[in-house]
């Protein structure tokens, strides 16, 4: 294993450690999950609807920035509808046919934060909004790696802000023996996704 592959197995060891200490906060906010339900006990929600701020109160405070650019958030919605859309068939059709593993799209788009008490209809209109878009970002780019790594799978020479989760298979910049004898092969790497095409 050389060095960069190391780190990268080092890095998603730590992703891993700190996704399941994220997840064990459930004791200390005494909820609990069943399936996709999340359940607090009943004292805790009735507390939080205590905390929950009223809409005339909500919208008193807001500040006329946040008011006046809300529309413009908001407008996103219809081209990511219609990106969800596209990368889903895409996925659908072009991963069946290349052999490549398909994207699981509820693994990435967790919408869930609108159970909460002490959001107001407003804030958990807002918690959707931002579950489904960031979760969207992360779903299209995962269909984005697994579609770069079957075409395309050579790591840029210029330092990237941030790399996705199928870039530490690809050829080194500007190795031409490696591409030209592994490209095949590693159009098929996917063994480490433990999932079927």
């Amino acid at each position: 294993m050389s060095k960069l592959e190391q780190i990268i197995a080092d890095i998603r060891e730590l992703e891993q450690e700190l996704l399941q200490e994220l997840q064990q906060k459930q004791d200390e906010y005494f909820y609990i999950i069943r399936g996709k339900r999340i359940e607090f006990e009943e004292e805790t929600r009735r507390y939080h609807k205590t905390l929950a701020t009223t809409l005339g109160k909500y919208f008193a405070e807001a500040e006329l920035q946040h008011i006046l650019t809300a529309p413009i958030i908001y407008a996103c919605i219809f081209p990511a509808l219609f990106l969800d859309l596209v990368v889903s068939v895409f996925q659908a059709i072009c991963f069946r046919v290349y052999g490549i593993p398909r994207v699981a799209r509820a693994d990435y788009i967790v919408i869930d934060r609108h159970s909460l008490q002490y959001l107001n209809p407003i804030e958990k209109m807002n918690c959707i909004y931002c579950g489904y878009f960031s979760g969207l970002i992360a779903y299209v780019q995962e269909i984005a790696a697994r579609t770069e790594q079957y075409w395309c799978p050579i790591k840029h020479a210029r330092k990237m802000a941030a790399i996705h989760s199928r870039y530490h298979k690809f050829i080194e910049y500007g190795d031409s023996a490696s591409f030209q004898d592994n490209m095949e092969s590693l159009r098929n790497d996917f063994g480490d996704l433990g999932e079927k095409a």
